[in-house]
């Protein structure tokens, strides 16, 4: 399998970033590929960035598409790629990374992803997958994606695997709408743990809990100040505390084709 993620549009509250880092970290994996940046992006638009290491050399670090394998325990192993969303060419950077994935074997692409949700902050972060293969559909237990509209390097990858037999999913994660700048550790942590699930192997995250109840408390002292917001975050609790049963994944899915439709 060929786990991806990418900055950019894709990656609200960087939560889908962060946990593929976290599984690069934590299952030990190696870089052993990289797609050039020359082709693909607007260096204008996506600065490389100038530093300076320990020993005062200066270097320029480029927008940078890593493939990485990792054998996580108790599993098959997997192929990282962590990336930054491509300004040019995506139907050829899809392609490359589809011929990756045929040269590793793998069977299937799964790509990480958060978008902004009517979600409360202070609640568990609601996680849901779809796919565009009925036999994927079937084994994973996914909705089919019914989404028309502008789309992202994930929709284009997706498409491109479909086109080529390559089987495919999705796993989106629910950020709150109104923190939509503020990294996420809730949605990162969900995302993990679903990925742990699908695999049946772990990954300790724990380090995450602390950031997770820092990010609790901050975002709620900052909603207390003002009460407009306020009203509206208890709204979502109370809609959230009220449901019995886990969210509607036709609701999760229109929420995700709202915020790619406004975007």
């Amino acid at each position: 399998m060929v786990i991806t993620a990418f900055e950019g549009w894709n990656d609200a509250g960087d939560a889908a970033s962060r946990a593929l880092d976290l599984l690069i970290d934590k299952w030990g994996a190696e870089r052993f590929a990289w797609i050039d940046a020359e082709t693909f992006y607007d260096f204008t638009a996506t600065r490389p960035q100038v530093r300076i290491d320990e020993g005062e050399a200066r270097t320029i670090e480029w927008p940078e598409n890593g493939f990485w394998h990792a054998s996580p325990p108790g599993a098959p192993d997997v192929v990282l790629l962590r990336g930054v969303e491509p300004h040019l060419r995506w139907r050829t950077f899809c392609d490359e990374v589809i011929e990756v994935a045929r040269g590793v074997g793998a069977r299937m692409v799964l790509s990480l992803g958060a978008l902004l949700a009517d979600v409360p902050h202070s609640r568990p972060c609601s996680v849901y997958g779809t796919a565009y293969d009925d036999a994927v559909l079937d084994a994973l237990g996914l909705e089919p994606s019914r989404y028309e509209g502008p789309t992202g390097i994930v929709g284009v990858l997706h498409q491109r695997c479909h086109d080529v037999g390559l089987q495919s999913a999705s796993f989106w994660a629910a950020v709150p709408s109104y923190v939509a700048a503020a990294p996420s550790p809730k949605a990162q942590r969900a995302l993990v743990e679903r990925v742990c699930e699908l695999l049946r192997t772990t990954v300790d995250a724990s380090g995450l809990v602390d950031e997770e109840m820092d990010y609790e408390s901050q975002i709620s002292a900052l909603v207390a100040e003002d009460p407009e917001t306020l009203g509206y975050v208890r709204h979502l609790e109370e809609e959230h505390d009220r449901a019995e049963r886990p969210p509607d994944v036709d609701e999760l899915v229109a929420e995700v084709e709202r915020f790619l439709r406004g975007h």
